[in-house]
Order: structure tokens, then C-alpha cells, then sequence
């Protein structure tokens, strides 16, 4: 094959996309939610990694918070061979350790398509992986409060039912920001009820519950309901051990905890402490594709599931290339609103049709990620670009 490839430039671009009937209210809920006719305008980053061998290394990342760590570290690439990913891992853990090393993620990835390019490959060969098919669960918006949304077990329930008729094999709930307590386990009930034990359930009340008694309250409910996991109830942002493995001792419901918790020393950490069952990576918030497999090897090594968070690409690579894996995260998705579009010329989509009969969806086959990316389309949103040489 020659040399390897050496980096000669790195350009990031910043957009601002328009997501419709979309909108955010934080004393409502923890993220976005379903309001006809609003407009919310969503940050992504563009990252493309050129090479003197021609070979450009491309990803789309909506990683929130991640361009200045990004700056911090991308001048260390220039100049070095490309395919040197742990080097580069390692130094920008080094580089960020004062951060929480998100933006390690973005870069990852776009070196990883690099190198499957390079290769003629799609990146979940050269991880070894085996799977070309993924089981999915429809991981729910916000609740809101529209008649015909999330806005009541009635309708979360509908919606179960809804993707279980589409294929789906599990469903999670995204409930409210302002938790009523009773609401939300009349909502755990209603949706079991309605879908029996035909699909797996999981809560994900995004750190909402003021209280260990309500977190408390909640996890008996799923305990009775037969949920799959219970992930992040307590306020302390899902971080706190202690407080975990309280939790995790006084219920049966498995606790799915560390979407705020990055890079493998901490998602290890947690687990030794008894503070989860399930481990959770994302190859946008977790180091890449590099980190997200240090942390599936880590769990595989205390005998642990690793369950992706969120949707994308690297994602389904990385899952492919699992054996602990349960369930890919088609997130997030709506009656009225199909989840998020990255543009894209290849026929990819997170969106809530994205699964087969059999409630799974495809990695891509393509080299390296197997997308390409609009660049043209979204040049029309971009706010600033930095160029590193």
C-alpha cells in the first residue's frame, strides 16, 4: 500500500440547522419537544480531516460543547501519520484533561472513516464486527403537550403501540422535565399494559426526579411493570455512585447508568462501585470510535452490556462490532415528528422508519462510516468554519 497517509489539514465547520414543529423549554422538559410550528435551530459541526494521500475523513457530529476542545488538541494531528488513532486518543486525553474530553469524539470519527476509506472497507470490518443487522427500540421525544402527541400515558401508550405494529421489539419512554410523580408511573403502567410482553420497556427520565423516594416510588412501579432498565432518574446529573448503588440495591429493575459519565476509566469506575448493570458509550461524548471499544471491552471484561446512546453511523459500527450489546437507540422519534435528518447523499436515517419488519436497521457497507455527507446543502447553514494547518 506505500506510506501511510500524513495529515495536512483539518477544517471544521459550524452550522445552525432548522428543525421543524420542534421547540425548548427547560422548565417543561429536558430536552427538545413537539410544538406545531415552532422552529428550533440545532448546532452541528462539519469535520473534515485531509490527507496527503488524497483521503479525506469526513463526519457530521451534533456533539453539543465540543468545537474549543476540538481547537485545543486538532493542531497536535498536522503533520502526523493519520492512522495513528490511539496516539492521537491518548495525547488528546492528555491535552484535555482539565475538560471532559468531549471533543476527543468528533475527530475519532472522522479519522475512522479516513482509514476505512483508505482500505475500501466500512469501518465495522476493520473493528472485526460481524453484525449487518441491529436490533432497535424507538426512543421517544420529550413529552409535550399536544392533544395528539406525548402529552399523557394515554399517548405515550398509543405510541407504543404504534411502533410495535411498525416492528419495534422495545420502546423507551422520555417523560416529562417537571416530573408529577403519579403521572409518571400511571404512564409506566399504561404503556405495559398496552403492549404486554411483547416489547421490552425502558424510563429515561433525564436526571428529573427531585428525591430518592420518588426515584424510589418510580422504580417499584417498573419493578411490577417488568421493565428492561430504569436510566438516569436522579438529580444529581447521573453521576453519584452512592446514590446509584442505593438505588440499584432497593430495586429488581436493572439501572442503565454513565451517558454523563465520559471516556473508560469512569464508566469502569461506576461499575466497580455497583452504581449500574448496564453501561451506556456514545462514540460522540465517549473518545470515538477508539473509546466507545475500550469501554464494550472493559464491560465484556466484568461480564457487563454496553448500550449505545443515541443514533448515528459510528454508532452502528460500533455496535456491529459488539457481542454485549442489546438494543441500537433510534432517537429520537415521535407520532407527529420522525427524528433528526443529518443531510446526507446516501439514503441514511435515524428516523422512526428507519427499522425492517423485524425492528432492526442496517449498518451501512459503504467505506468507512458509508456516508457521504451534503456538504453543498448544508453550506447554506454554516455560521464559521476553522481551518487547522
Amino acid at each position: 500500500m506505500g506510506s501511510s497517509p500524513t495529515i495536512k489539514q483539518i477544517r471544521i465547520a459550524v452550522y445552525r440547522y432548522p428543525r421543524q414543529d420542534l421547540t425548548v423549554d427547560l422548565g417543561f422538559a429536558a430536552g427538545l419537544f413537539y410544538e406545531p410550528g415552532s422552529v428550533v435551530q440545532q448546532p452541528m459541526l462539519g469535520i473534515r480531516i485531509e490527507s496527503d494521500a488524497g483521503v479525506t475523513g469526513e463526519y457530521l457530529s451534533q456533539a453539543p460543547g465540543a468545537l474549543e476542545q476540538m481547537r485545543m488538541f486538532a493542531p497536535f494531528l498536522i503533520g502526523k501519520d493519520a492512522l495513528q488513532r490511539e496516539l492521537f486518543y491518548s495525547q488528546a486525553k492528555y491535552i484535555l484533561r482539565k475538560h471532559d474530553r468531549i471533543g476527543i469524539g468528533p475527530i475519532d470519527i472522522a479519522l475512522w472513516d479516513l482509514a476505512g476509506k483508505l482500505h475500501q472497507t466500512p469501518i465495522y470490518r476493520l473493528l472485526g464486527g460481524y453484525r449487518t443487522k441491529l436490533p432497535a427500540y424507538a426512543s421517544t421525544f420529550h413529552a409535550d403537550r399536544q392533544p395528539h402527541g406525548l402529552s399523557s400515558p394515554q399517548g405515550f401508550a398509543d405510541f407504543a403501540e404504534q411502533c410495535r405494529e411498525m416492528g419495534y421489539r422495545a420502546f423507551k419512554i422520555h417523560s416529562w422535565g417537571d416530573p408529577v410523580i403519579e403521572r409518571e408511573i400511571e404512564t409506566v403502567r399504561a404503556v405495559r399494559d398496552r403492549v404486554g410482553d411483547s416489547m421490552a420497556l425502558m424510563l429515561d427520565p433525564c436526571c428529573a426526579y427531585d428525591t430518592y423516594g420518588d426515584a424510589l416510588r418510580v422504580g417499584r412501579a417498573l419493578d411490577d411493570a417488568g421493565y428492561f432498565w430504569y436510566e438516569d432518574p436522579l438529580k444529581d446529573g447521573g453521576v453519584s455512585f452512592a446514590a446509584h448503588r442505593r438505588l440499584r440495591a432497593a430495586l429488581r429493575t436493572p439501572l442503565l447508568q454513565g451517558e454523563h459519565l465520559h471516556l473508560v476509566e469512569a464508566h469502569t469506575d461506576m461499575a466497580i462501585a455497583d452504581a449500574t448493570d448496564f453501561w451506556r458509550a456514545d462514540p460522540d461524548l465517549d473518545g470515538g470510535i477508539t473509546g466507545v471499544m475500550k469501554i464494550a471491552h472493559a464491560a465484556e471484561g466484568l461480564g457487563a452490556d454496553v448500550e449505545m446512546h443515541a443514533a448515528g453511523p459510528a454508532h452502528r459500527h460500533c455496535m456491529a462490532a459488539m457481542r454485549n450489546s442489546n438494543f441500537y437507540e433510534l432517537t429520537l422519534v415521535h407520532p407527529k415528528v420522525y427524528g433528526f435528518v443529518r443531510p446526507n447523499l446516501s439514503g441514511y436515517a435515524d428516523l422512526l422508519d428507519a427499522v425492517d419488519s423485524e425492528g432492526c436497521v442496517d449498518v451501512p457497507q459503504g467505506p468507512g462510516l458509508g456516508v457521504e455527507w451534503d456538504w453543498e446543502h448544508l453550506r447554506g447553514y454554516q455560521v464559521d468554519e476553522i481551518v487547522i494547518d
